[in-house]
């Protein structure tokens, strides 16, 4: 059995109802409706590129290929007859689901089924499959820029010796497993009842999501983000200066003749800890109104989403990197991947931290009403 569930959205008592097309005049107001649909396009072409590599096809990204052409995937290396039907059979699955979920169909033990298929496609697309490519690509886009015309430090002779197919096919999967949270979520939100908008419930906001709520456990969560990070800057301040924490000697030795390697690790270090002490903005009135060492805009009142959008895209691309530290860590080698794990924590705790910013600075809905 399946029922189709409504999209309309009750308005509040005694607010004022937004004026017709108010809220859906901008595309992007409009992603509850298109994102399973998308979800379920992502789902038919990688699919059938799955296909395509099952059958022979050339360009299997989790092939074994030499090291410097190849990602630090859970996948790999792997064989192509193997994952590609799996693949396949996971893309066929999710067109289904998509196109379910974006008409709002399913309820009882179809919905279950429904939204652990989404929010397990969401999560291993976008956290366990890729590695740090995308914290990287993060990191590294001012340099990147500056890289196309005077090289990178090392082995490699340019910026498409960083960016290649094996680590770009791992972009395409995070922006899949993207596409399948906001497809989940807004189904969650539609098929029980909840603003497809704000995710606010007739009945009300839940406890944990009130202003006092969120300045508790967002103060806990801002403090793990901050901690989690000072390993890292630890260990990068020591290589600079000569000391071997975590690695061998030889290790050390080759980034020392390697020129420009350990200011590299020392800037990453440095923007590891100014990112911990941003973080503290979630939590403080800086976070909230301009501070006087921000001059030009010194007393305005900062919109959410310029603290919002930052915040969650380096949470989002912190938990696959530390994942991926945790598979390559060594007792020989610490400190070269296992402060890195703690990006995990450190990218769960900033969402946490983020999440109790946005609800504790929302505004009424514009289109429920609800507040």
């Amino acid at each position: 059995m399946t029922a189709q569930v409504t999209t309309a959205e009750p308005v509040r008592e005694g607010a004022t109802p937004p004026s017709p097309g108010a809220s859906r005049d901008r595309w992007w107001s409009r992603w509850p409706a298109w994102s399973g649909y998308l979800a379920a396009l992502w789902s038919l072409l990688y699919g059938a590129a799955g296909l395509y590599w099952a059958a022979g096809g050339a360009g299997y990204p989790f092939a074994k290929v030499a090291d410097d052409r190849a990602s630090a995937s859970l996948l790999e290396p792997s064989r192509a007859e193997i994952i590609g039907p799996v693949i396949a059979a996971v893309g066929a699955a999710g067109v289904v689901a998509g196109v379910l979920m974006a008409r709002g169909l399913g309820k009882g033990r179809a919905r279950t089924w429904l939204l652990a298929y989404g929010w397990t496609s969401a999560c291993v697309m976008a956290f366990a499959v890729p590695d740090y490519s995308l914290l990287g690509l993060l990191v590294f886009a001012p340099l990147l820029v500056v890289f196309a015309f005077t090289g990178i430090p090392g082995p490699q002779d340019g910026v498409g010796d960083v960016l290649y197919w094996h680590r770009g096919n791992l972009i395409i999967i995070f922006v899949g497993g993207l596409l399948w949270a906001a497809a989940t979520l807004a189904y969650q939100w539609r098929t029980a009842n909840r603003c497809t908008a704000c995710g606010r419930a007739p009945h009300g906001a839940a406890r944990w999501t009130t202003p006092e709520a969120t300045r508790r456990w967002g103060r806990w969560a801002v403090y793990t983000a901050a901690l989690s990070s000072i390993p890292y800057d630890f260990t990068r301040l020591a290589w600079y200066f000569g000391w071997p924490l975590g690695i061998t000697r030889p290790f050390l030795k080759d980034m020392q003749e390697t020129p420009g390697m350990l200011e590299i690790g020392l800037g990453l270090g440095l923007l590891s800890t100014a990112g911990g002490f941003l973080t503290h903005g979630l939590i403080s009135r800086w976070g909230e109104v301009w501070p006087r060492w921000v001059w030009w805009k010194a007393g305005k009142r900062i919109h959410p989403l310029t603290a919002v959008i930052p915040a969650t895209t380096v949470a989002l691309v912190l938990v696959p990197g530390g994942l991926m530290n945790a598979r390559h860590v060594t007792a020989e080698m610490w400190g070269a991947n296992g402060p890195g794990i703690l990006w995990t924590v450190w990218g769960l705790a900033l969402g946490a931290a983020t999440l109790a910013y946005h609800l504790r600075r929302r505004s009424a809905c514009g289109r429920c009403g609800r507040a």
